[in-house]
């Protein structure tokens, strides 16, 4: 299992790769990763994210709700 700060290691080398406009992303441990698109690059960040907040045990709701009233 990986830990909190490797996960958040990954994260960030994985951020500064996409907007440098790199698809190959070497990580700490020596391993590498290459992308085919900017889509999958977002959505390993966001799966990034969602173990980050799991390891960390922050979550959040994954949708607002908004009352709304004319004040009548």
């Amino acid at each position: 299992m990986t830990t909190l700060a490797e996960l958040i290691g990954m994260r960030e080398a994985l951020e500064a790769a996409r907007f440098t406009g790199v698809r190959k992303v070497a990580y700490s441990d020596g391993s590498e990763t290459e992308y085919r698109s900017d889509a999958e690059m977002k959505r390993a960040l966001l799966d990034l994210d969602r173990k980050i907040a799991a390891t960390s045990g922050t979550t959040c709701a994954p949708f607002v709700t908004f009352a709304t009233s004319k004040g009548l």
